[in-house]
């Protein structure tokens, strides 16, 4: 007999196209079937947009599934997951969608593949409204890895809003388990450095710029560190035109934070450099072990590893608390969050602790 799909609410929580990620991810993997209902209720635009089609498309691709509804403007649809295959799949959103967050939904399943997968990601690198492929390369990838897998990422071209144009070549290795993660103890700040972009027609000035307005802003806080923050312009590499800048803060026990912003027209570049400044500073205040971004991105690992994830972070996000319910709905796994208050700080960070469903690759 075939189990009953599991039903799943897109309006809940966050509402958006995190819940498509995380349970499209979890039903390939565990190899329940879902039906999702009410997509992006909330939003503006309601339903799927082309960044969450690709992205279903690709689990769909991944695990030889069925997926209906699948159209644009969708507001359900339903995926019956069938084996999880290895080798060369492709998405493509024809739009500046974000690649970090087609990686977001493909890397879990292509852990349980039977041989190596290549992801070849279209899109945006550098979007709104998403991570940075930086930011997924410099910080995502070295604390992901602890879960006890490889994979390589590989920048092709980068492309911006609204064109589009980047490529990301992904190639992940698969895994019999995951390990479980603790990240409790965040030490001191040791490094901070990063990249300040400009691409297309735009000035190198404008990196300069950026650089500068940063490495200002961090100063007035944390004044014992050398700041280097590397200004740039893209040559080859690039579609069309787009500016940002990603900052990251290092601990000595191997916590990554980041601050990062885009370049949008008519806002000057200063203030590009002051937010993703602040961003960082934000996230380094409150002594947690990972950033405001990590924090839900990680959430999905530490359900399928086996054993017990620690990992302390600052007020836990929307996001989180959403990967969390979906997570739990679709997996043996359990998840508490404890605040803990600390006495020399006014520092209140909470513990995400969870004990993993022990997730195994059937393929291998």
């Amino acid at each position: 007999m075939e189990s009953p799909a599991a039903e799943i609410d897109g309006s809940a929580m966050e509402g958006g196209g995190q819940i498509l990620r995380v349970s499209a991810a979890l039903s390939c993997i565990t190899g329940t079937s879902i039906n999702i209902t009410k997509i992006r209720a909330g939003r503006s635009t309601p339903g799927l947009r082309p960044q969450h089609l690709s992205g279903l498309q690709l689990v769909s691709d991944l695990c030889s599934g069925d997926l209906q509804g699948g159209i644009i403007g969708s507001t359900d649809i339903s995926l019956t997951p069938g084996k999880i295959q290895s080798g060369n799949h492709t998405a493509d959103p024809q739009t500046a969608g974000s690649v970090c967050l087609l990686m977001q939904v493909a890397l879990p399943c292509a852990l349980f593949a039977d041989a190596t997968s290549q992801l070849c990601l279209k899109g945006g690198t550098n979007a709104e409204m998403a991570p940075q492929i930086d930011y997924t390369v410099k910080v995502f990838k070295p604390i992901v890895e602890r879960f006890g897998f490889q994979f390589d990422c590989d920048i092709r071209m980068r492309g911006f809003y609204p064109k589009g144009g980047g490529e990301v070549m992904v190639t992940v290795n698969p895994v019999k388990e995951l390990l479980p993660v603790t990240m409790t103890e965040r030490g001191n700040i040791t490094k901070i450095h990063g990249r300040a972009f400009v691409a297309g027609v735009l000035p190198y000035k404008l990196a300069k710029d950026m650089s500068t307005a940063a490495v200002r802003t961090i100063r007035k806080e944390i004044k014992d560190l050398y700041i280097n923050i590397h200004p740039l312009q893209e040559k080859e590499n690039a579609f069309g035109n787009g500016n940002g800048i990603i900052i990251i803060a290092e601990s000595s026990t191997g916590c990554m934070f980041a601050g990062s912003a885009l370049g949008k027209k008519g806002v000057y570049v200063d203030k590009i450099g002051i937010e993703a400044a602040e961003m960082l500073l934000r996230n380094i205040r409150h002594n947690g072990c990972v950033d405001e971004f990590l924090q839900d991105q990680l959430i999905i690992f530490m359900a399928l590893a086996k054993g017990t994830s620690r990992i302390r972070t600052g007020a836990v996000t929307l996001h989180t608390q959403t990967a969390i319910h979906i997570a739990e709905q679709l997996t043996q796994a359990k998840f508490t969050i404890t605040k803990c208050e600390d006495e020399l700080s006014s520092n209140v960070t909470y513990i995400i602790e969870c004990q993993g469903s022990g997730a195994t690759n059937p393929n291998l």
